[in-house]
């Protein structure tokens, strides 16, 4: 089959926009129409409504501006109505060239919304794009609600089509405006409209209700259909649009007869600005764009990536400028730990690494996010570790209650015999440690000063980060340090005061 080129429209800034909640600033709206132009290379942008707001219009009038400058202007385009002129002297205002016509494209829209015969509708059509003509405005055709419109009123579907195959029209545009129609009607109807009229170019214009925005897509080009209308992210009315990055990846993977100039290498670095923008969070197992569709957990999936790649598909991270990444947690094996070691420049022997791994699963029992940032605190904490175990904190209470002083209940082990003891304290760790020097005066045994307290998190964490506390004592014969790692504050104090107790009773 001989390849065809197909037109991607972008509608993040108009369709996109009707996200709930979303509204860019003019000047996020112009950095986000330089970067789908010039960057991700897309054919078309639809920017805005027609006299929305004042703000809109400033927004239009910037973007226009900048593409009249830079031979963009015919890329831009408007969504019109048919009121009589009143938003094409909009766009004039605003500096457009292209609208968006807004139209009927089933009889129950036409009947119950604008309460018009279908040669009425037709006529003030005719008029309008009339009007655009004379004022240099190129004319788009919407067909809102055109998917039902062929379910349930095909005959009037097909009575518009023959109207506006006599217009001027540079191209109808049939969208699945509720989202409701299944990718085998795609197909069908895509196809019996472009077999009755090969010379129309068609865009179809998808919305993703039940999640058949990509599958919807895909089969319309299958039949035929001449471009797509796609937003970044998927933004959108209720469910939202077909997602830009999927159905790109879709379309350069499956579908070798279709021919685009989207430039898939920046697909990531615009969705994250949009999100920034937008406010918009997106889906951390969102395809090709999200946080971890990157990212191999599973040990074995680590491992069989060690041995010829078995677990790449065409999906690579490196077409979308991301890389490839392996989790840190219970399922973690040691070649996922290898992977990560490998990136920060380590290397463990076999026992080290078994050491390191089990209190990796350890930390991933608790339900605690393991970063590669992470991994040399952890290989820290856990070769920390050169004594026998005498001394072993079994439990303790912690209590920081308004108005009173801190207090903690502690439970320690010291070469097999349990003591407990409680405490207050200016702080839930000073509660700890007089309970413990309490605990080590009754086997006589006095504890070294503590003479430093230093905390701190790997670069670039979050608030559950892992925390490591560095402890320094000082006792009459010597001055040393003692780590401990936890994602608490407090209780990764308490490991290093474990550790301390360890040393001196060893």
């Amino acid at each position: 089959m001989a390849s065809r080129k197909i037109e991607i429209m972008d509608t993040t800034l108009r369709d996109g926009e009707q996200t709930s909640g979303v509204s860019f600033s003019a000047s996020e709206k112009l950095t986000i129409a330089k970067l789908l132009l010039e960057e991700l290379k897309v054919d078309r942008i639809e920017i805005a409504s027609a006299r929305v707001s004042e703000g809109e219009f400033q927004a239009v009038k910037s973007i226009t501006s900048w593409a009249s400058t830079n031979g963009y202007i015919d890329a831009v385009e408007v969504l019109t109505f048919v009121d009589n002129g009143v938003s094409i002297n909009w766009m004039i205002e605003a500096g457009a060239k292209v609208q968006n016509l807004l139209t009927k494209g089933s009889l129950n829209h036409l009947t119950h919304q604008l309460k018009k015969t279908s040669s009425q509708h037709f006529k003030e059509i005719s008029e309008t794009i009339s009007l655009a003509k004379e004022k240099g405005i190129q004319t788009n055709v919407y067909l809102e609600d055109w998917s039902n419109g062929m379910r349930n009123s095909k005959e009037y579907v097909y009575e518009f089509l023959e109207f506006l195959n006599t217009q001027p029209v540079k191209r109808v545009m049939l969208p699945d405006t509720l989202g409701v129609i299944t990718p085998e009607e795609s197909f069908a109807f895509v196809s019996e409209i472009k077999t009755k009229y090969p010379n129309i170019h068609f865009d179809f214009h998808a919305h993703n209700d039940y999640d058949l925005g990509v599958a919807n897509a895909m089969e319309a080009l299958k039949a035929g259909a001449d471009g797509l209308h796609l937003t970044i992210n998927g933004m959108g009315e209720r469910a939202g649009n077909a997602p830009m990055a999927s159905t790109i990846a879709v379309i350069n993977d499956f579908m070798p007869f279709i021919e685009i100039g989207v430039n898939e290498k920046v697909l990531y670095t615009v969705s994250k600005l949009v999100e920034n923008f937008s406010g918009v969070m997106i889906p951390s197992n969102k395809p090709v764009i999200g946080a971890n569709v990157f990212t191999q957990t599973a040990g074995i999936h680590a491992d069989g990536d060690n041995k010829k790649n078995l677990y790449f598909s065409d999906l690579l991270p490196e077409r979308f400028g991301r890389t490839r990444k392996y989790a840190l947690g219970k399922s973690s094996g040691k070649a996922n730990i290898q992977k990560n070691l490998q990136e920060l420049g380590l290397q463990l022997n076999d026992e080290d690494l078994k050491k390191v791994t089990q209190r990796i699963i350890e930390l991933g029992d608790k339900k605690q996010v393991v970063t590669k940032e992470d991994l040399p605190y952890i290989i820290s904490d856990v070769l920390d570790v050169t004594y026998e175990e005498k001394v072993k904190v079994e439990s303790y209470v912690l209590t920081h209650a308004k108005g009173l002083k801190p207090s903690t209940t502690v439970s320690i082990t010291i070469n097999g015999k349990t003591f407990e003891e409680n405490s207050l304290g200016d702080g839930q760790f000073d509660a700890f440690m007089n309970a413990i020097r309490i605990i080590f005066r009754k086997v006589g045994t006095i504890l070294p000063d503590l003479i430093d307290y230093a905390v701190r998190i790997p670069p670039g964490s979050h608030s559950d980060a892992l925390c490591e506390t560095i402890i320094t004592w000082k006792s009459t014969e010597k001055e040393f340090k003692t780590r401990g790692l936890d994602s608490d504050q407090t209780v990764s104090a308490i490991k290093a005061t474990e550790k301390m107790l360890n040393i001196i009773i060893n």
